[in-house]
């Protein structure tokens, strides 16, 4: 039986209005939030503004595919969903929720590792997963954060490198949200006056699970998130360099991915030292304001690495998004709030109903630009930028 609540969701953006009214305003504003003026979170979005496409016409597209391959891997649709920390507060299980539909859609999900939920229980139900670490200060302590991981099975490992100090959350704040959570009356308040939210995830969460923690910042289980132990475990991580990622290169035997990597001399460091993988990313406009769209660089960064995959994400919302990130030379594309905010008002039927939306999108897509599969998309023969005629 179709969601009741999932009528009115037509697009993407539409999951957001319906998560601001379900949601408490702190945990709203945590998802939603960017950094400082926002400036990076509102250009991620105006990048794609600047191209426009060049359409052919035509030509026979009643056999398109969204498929796409990764790794040697075949997906139903050239995107994921990207990782998305403390997802089980605001969805009942949620890091659960996005693995097991995106198994079922056969793309991948990436696994933060600021979750709630203990990584080998998400990569016992989905062994597909991938696990995105954010490495402690210490080398002992990464090297056994590694080791847990080999250990449950993931075969992906995402290290995260945009995030030497923690940053300028202010909007957070001024929203309610602190790390750590610190109880108020407006937080009660808060919960109080979204009763779906408070009893179907965050007390359902207490009574069958107990005070979340943060369960994977390192090799033990982390603090909870009402503990002031919280900060200090998320900034430790300011002498981080290329030793430490060719130590990781070293001791992890699956596929090793980088992501937060804007400049091309960057990518071509992470080649050196072993990445087998880049996400060209600014954490979604959440680190450094004023950091550059990934769009804008993400040409560069292809031809920085040849041969090496080149992913992104940040402002994708759009199946035209999605396809001006590959005309532009990326092999896959990343989501993520849009996916909180599914999980958050309809659990796995909303991450299903969102990979839908987005999947007839891309299709649609396709066949209006005359293409019936992604390899044929490029910037030269699809793509004009704003204000660059098209040479003759």
């Amino acid at each position: 039986m179709p969601d009741s609540r999932l009528a009115s969701i037509l697009c993407l953006d539409d999951f957001e209005s319906a998560a601001r009214r379900h949601l408490p305003r702190p945990v709203f504003g945590y998802v939603a939030g960017a950094v400082e003026s926002n400036r990076s979170y509102r250009d991620n979005r105006e990048a794609f503004d600047d191209y426009r496409f060049l359409p052919r016409v035509l030509i026979d597209i009643s056999r398109r595919s969204t498929q796409t391959s990764l790794f040697g891997q075949t997906h139903s649709v050239p995107f994921g969903i990207a990782p998305m920390g403390i997802e089980a507060l605001y969805a009942y299980r949620g890091d659960l929720v996005l693995a097991r539909t995106a198994a079922r859609a056969k793309l991948p999900m990436i696994m933060s590792g600021s979750s709630l939920i203990r990584l080998e229980d998400v990569a016992a139900d989905s062994p597909g997963t991938w696990f995105q670490a954010y490495l402690p200060g210490d080398p002992a302590q990464i090297e056994a954060l590694i080791a847990r991981v080999a250990a449950a099975g993931f075969q992906t490992l995402v290290i995260t490198v945009d995030t030497p100090v923690p940053a300028n959350r202010e909007n957070n704040v001024r929203t309610g949200f602190s790390t750590p959570l610190r109880p108020s009356l407006r937080l009660a308040w808060d919960g109080l006056s979204h009763p779906r939210w408070l009893f179907g995830t965050f007390l359902r969460t207490i009574v069958q699970h107990g005070m979340p923690h943060f369960e994977n910042n390192y090799a033990t289980r982390g603090a909870p998130i009402l503990s002031s132990r919280v900060a200090r475990d998320f900034a430790d991580r300011g002498h981080l360099n290329w030793a430490h990622f060719a130590r990781i290169r070293e001791i992890w035997k699956g596929r090793l991915i980088i992501k937060g990597v804007l400049a091309a001399d960057d990518a071509r460091l992470a080649c050196d030292h072993g990445a087998q993988g880049i996400i060209v990313s600014n954490h979604g406009g959440r680190q450094l304001d004023g950091a550059v769209a990934p769009l804008r660089v993400l040409a560069s960064v292809v031809a920085a690495c040849p041969g090496v995959p080149v992913m992104m994400d940040s402002g994708v919302r759009r199946g035209t998004d999605v396809l001006k990130a590959l005309a532009l030379g990326a092999r896959f594309v990343f989501v993520g709030r849009p996916f909180a905010y599914a999980a958050s008002i309809a659990g796995e039927a909303g991450v299903a109903h969102a990979i839908e939306l987005l999947t007839q999108e891309v299709s649609r897509d396709m066949a209006m630009l005359g293409i019936n599969t992604l390899d044929e998309l490029s910037a030269e023969r699809h793509l004009l930028a704003q204000g660059q005629p098209r040479p003759v």
